[in-house]
């Protein structure tokens, strides 16, 4: 097993732990009777290996949870069961299951303490560092949330065997995020395990999950609020909530709907001159087709259907990051070198998304 330790200012310490057998220290991180938020479809599968848990509110799978209805269900079920400022949670399940009951743990009596023990590669890459808890409102992807840091994250690679192909891919998209985020090293690394990564090798995933919570817990610890370096973790977010949102939440894994955004990101630094590694955007073309992900609106529009341009420009005018009404982009220059807030015409907008 491979451990993490995730240091922020202000934060107590907390460790990532990483491998087959993880979740046996849910006990030493969460007590002897820590509640449980799970996904119902992970919990059935995978229940045995959170076996501490005293009583549960089972949600639903994927995005769905995500909306008001089941944080409800999530707090009603804490306060029926009389949890207290002394209790813990356990979010088990994809990053959606987290971020809701992150969510729930950080509202219920102003916050308890919640442990996550996250079921997808893209949970163990991404939605389990950093503190952030959300769920979805009409008008667009993770705009009612709060930061709520969990006391430990026990990512048990023993549930990654029943995970469908698409999540699969969903969380490889998040792992090129994070290496075009971090550096040249980090690429290079993502690129030589790319086959053994599709092959779902376990001694590369575990690697590289490892390195990307690295990355993201360097990035979490120099700016925990988003008002600065961390904003590059929104990598080609902005792209992907759009097609999220006019598709229907769970319609598009995120992490697919990333991939397709790294590649418009790429596309618009390159037609706005920012872009100075020249073979990145074949570099990064080529790195997603290994991996089985979409390169361009046209790719994803054949495995989900119609988008329309119009309509994905304006979900982009609700993302969180708009100012004004105008969206905001994070584009690469190089790998590890980022423009955080950059603006786009109308125009090129629509003729990146036909």
């Amino acid at each position: 097993m491979i451990r993490v330790d995730v240091e922020l200012p202000g934060h107590a310490a907390y460790p990532v732990v990483i491998g087959a057998g993880a979740l046996d220290a849910l006990r030493a991180h969460a007590g002897e009777r820590p509640f449980g938020i799970v996904d119902e479809r992970v919990f059935e599968l995978h229940g045995a290996l959170a076996a501490p848990l005293f009583a549960l509110a089972a949600v639903p799978a994927g995005e769905a949870a995500k909306d008001w209805g089941t944080l409800e269900l999530a707090l009603a079920a804490m306060a029926q069961h009389g949890l207290d400022r002394g209790s813990s949670a356990l979010a088990f399940g994809g990053g959606a299951t987290l971020d809701v009951g992150g969510l729930a743990a950080s509202l219920y009596m102003r916050g308890i303490r919640v442990v996550y023990g996250p079921t997808t590669l893209l949970a163990m890459v991404d939605a389990s560092v950093g503190g952030k808890t959300a769920i979805n409102i009409a008008q667009g992807k993770n705009l009612v949330g709060t930061f709520h840091q969990p006391s430990a994250v026990l990512a048990d690679t023993r549930t990654l065997a029943t995970l469908p192909d698409e999540e699969w891919r969903s969380g490889l998209g998040e792992v090129v995020k994070a290496a075009l985020v971090e550096n040249e090293e980090l690429l290079a690394l993502v690129e030589r395990n790319a086959a053994a990564l599709a092959a779902r090798e376990l001694a590369a995933v575990e690697l590289v999950i490892a390195e990307c919570v690295r990355s993201k817990a360097r990035i979490v610890a120099s700016d925990e609020r988003e008002g600065g370096p961390r904003k590059a973790l929104n990598l080609g977010h902005t792209f992907a909530h759009a097609f999220e949102k006019v598709a229907g939440f769970g319609s598009i894994p995120h992490g697919v709907a990333v991939a397709c955004g790294l590649a418009l990101a790429l596309e618009a630094s390159e037609r706005a001159g920012l872009l100075q590694d020249r073979g990145l955007r074949a570099r990064i073309d080529a790195l997603l087709r290994a991996l089985q992900l979409p390169c361009s609106p046209g790719e994803l529009r054949m495995r989900h259907g119609a988008l329309p341009a119009a309509e994905l420009l304006a979900a982009m005018r609700h993302d969180k990051k708009a100012s004004a009404g105008r969206p905001t982009f994070v584009l690469p220059r190089a790998a590890g070198s980022l423009e955080l807030a950059a603006t786009l015409d109308d125009a090129t907008l629509l003729a990146l998304l036909a």
